[in-house]
């Protein structure tokens, strides 16, 4: 089955948001003609999204993977686990987790690995594999928490910023003002202060896999994968 174009968009947005590796590298000429080709987002967005692509390609793998690191990682702030940000580590987060887990095997997909169903690059993926609409609705759900993520990320000069603003985009721009408002409100973690960092993951009960890749699909089938909408996510490959 050939993944339609919203499908084949939503997949690669998923790619770039995934632990920059070797084979994500080279697989983004082909990401980034996908997302060239989405006339649903704006020429700027396009541009936006093809300065990431083009500086993913360009910067040394190191530093590109330290830098993610210290951005999705060390940061609470700028989780892509999305109820990080609704629930933080309360019992509502665990039974919404449960409700979308539900949800994805309902709909015959299956996630593999260590990533926690909230975790947004796994969302994208089972949203690439259902209707526009119903896709759509879902993304608009969290539209407040994707437009928070943009802004902080914004703040900090960050190149990913594209990523989350052409999502909040596919979901209408229909962000809850107040509720964006919100979440900005609460602390942005700053990822250079190590001990802070520490006494606030000490207090987590969420155990997350070892690979901080681990959310993000093989590097070996990540362009097989562009074509392939019913195949669930699995772990990135060891390079």
């Amino acid at each position: 089955m050939t993944a339609k174009p919203q499908d084949r968009t939503l997949k690669a947005l998923s790619l770039l948001l995934c632990y920059p590796s070797a084979e994500l590298v080279e697989a983004l000429p082909e990401i980034g003609g996908v997302l060239g080709a989405e006339r649903r987002l704006t020429t700027l967005r396009r541009g936006d999204l093809a300065r990431l692509a083009e500086e993913l390609r360009g910067g040394d793998l190191y530093d590109l993977q330290e830098r993610y690191v210290d951005l999705f990682d060390r940061s609470r702030s700028l989780s892509l686990s999305l109820f990080e940000h609704v629930h933080g580590e309360g019992r509502d987060r665990g039974g919404a987790m449960l409700s979308l887990l539900e949800t994805y095997r309902e709909a015959g997909f299956e996630p593999t690995g260590w990533e926690l169903p909230d975790h947004l690059p796994l969302l994208l993926e089972f949203l690439s594999t259902q209707p526009a609409p119903a896709a759509a609705d879902i993304l608009a759900s969290a539209a407040h928490i994707l437009e928070a993520l943009a802004v902080r990320l914004e703040r900090r000069g960050s190149a990913y910023a594209a990523v989350l603003s052409a999502l909040v985009d596919l979901a209408g721009g229909a962000a809850d003002r107040a509720a964006v408002s919100g979440l900005l409100e609460q602390p942005d973690s700053d990822p250079a202060d190590l001990a802070a960092l520490d006494a606030v993951w000490e207090e987590s009960e969420v155990l997350f896999g070892p690979d901080p890749g681990a959310g993000c699909p093989s590097g070996r089938d990540l362009l097989a994968r562009m074509e392939q909408p019913q195949h669930a996510a699995s772990l990135r490959s060891a390079s």
